[in-house]
């Protein structure tokens, strides 16, 4: 069960002439047995381009229940490309592209979190917890891709096809162990990609029609963000003793699968047909605007969206490089 935990505190002394209170918020999630717990200051994680955002955390065990086993934490990058109730003959539609473990206990040889690199959350929650608080992080490496999910259609059950990232601690005597699903406890979390907006160059394309009507279009910048409406500059001469009476603009999310083949996938997630007409020997230079929004796009199987957890909502999938 996710929680959010805002318990710890800076409090200023008591004869000081005022109180200065700092709440800080703490995702935790704790096993069905209740034994392990898993606290994380975020969820969200960003790959900055030169660097993704360090995974740490830390993981709490009942002193009874270790019991000379160890503990461990890990963490998974998976791509689920089928339903569950697509399985056959218990082979999962699922691949595991990345996945690392790591010992907190007893410790061994190893870059986990030590009382020197550990964040001074993770400190105060070991200070907190006692003995068998355990700090840990990982270094995710950059060419994982991000989380991604696919929107299911609505007859579809089971979780959603996508790349999904998973933190994950347990107990046990050796890692090739078949550990059940009650003894340990799972956090998922999300991988983001930042793109800083700054000046670059302003996409821009020119197409013939036919050998005298050409069309010139241009954005108005490089990136944009959700919500933001696209602004597109359209110039059309045409040359041609005809008209032309039909001017679509379409927002194409196009998704590279890369797993045993490279597929592509193209979906339109925004289109305008403006009821505009270019006479013969004419010109017309307009500006369109199209705002592509996952709330236009839920009826539409197979869409990508930006990860998302639990029950929150998301939106459309926001290009990577």
């Amino acid at each position: 069960m996710n929680a959010l935990l805002p318990k710890i505190l800076h409090v200023a002394p008591v004869n000081a002439p005022y109180l200065c209170c700092l709440v800080c918020s703490v995702f935790k999630k704790t096993s069905s047995n209740g034994k392990v717990t898993v606290y994380m200051e975020k969820r969200d994680f960003i790959d900055h381009l030169d660097h993704v955002d360090l995974v740490d955390g830390v993981v709490y065990v009942d002193p009874a229940y270790i019991k000379g086993r160890k503990v461990y934490v890990s963490l998974t990058c998976a791509f689920r490309y089928g339903r569950d109730d697509m399985e056959v003959i218990g082979i999962p539609f699922r691949r595991d592209i990345h996945v690392t473990h790591r010992q907190l206990y007893p410790p061994c040889q190893g870059p986990p979190a030590t009382a020197a690199t550990a964040s001074s959350l993770q400190e105060r929650l070991l200070h907190k917890l006692g003995s068998t608080a355990y700090a840990f992080s990982f270094s995710m490496p950059q060419n994982l891709p991000c989380s991604v999910t696919m929107q299911p259609a609505p007859c579809d059950k089971g979780k959603s096809c996508g790349v999904d990232f998973e933190v994950k601690a347990f107990c046990c005597e050796k890692l090739d162990e078949d550990i059940k699903k009650k003894h340990s406890v799972s956090l998922l979390i999300r991988k983001v990609q930042f793109a800083p907006e700054k000046p670059g160059v302003i996409p821009s394309g020119v197409a013939n029609v036919d050998s005298e009507v050409t069309m010139n279009a241009s954005l108005d910048k490089e990136v944009y963000y959700h919500g933001q409406p696209i602004k597109v500059n359209v110039n059309i001469q045409n040359g041609s003793s005809k008209h032309v009476k039909k001017i679509r603009l379409t927002v194409d999310q196009i998704s590279d699968v890369v797993l045993y083949c490279q597929d592509k996938y193209t979906k339109v997630v925004c289109n305008l047909e403006p009821a505009d007409v270019v006479g013969p020997k004419s010109s017309l230079s307009q500006v369109y605007s199209l705002t592509p929004l996952l709330a236009n796009n839920r009826e539409k199987h197979g869409i990508a969206l930006d990860g998302k957890l639990k029950h929150e909502d998301t939106n459309l999938a926001s290009t990577t490089l």
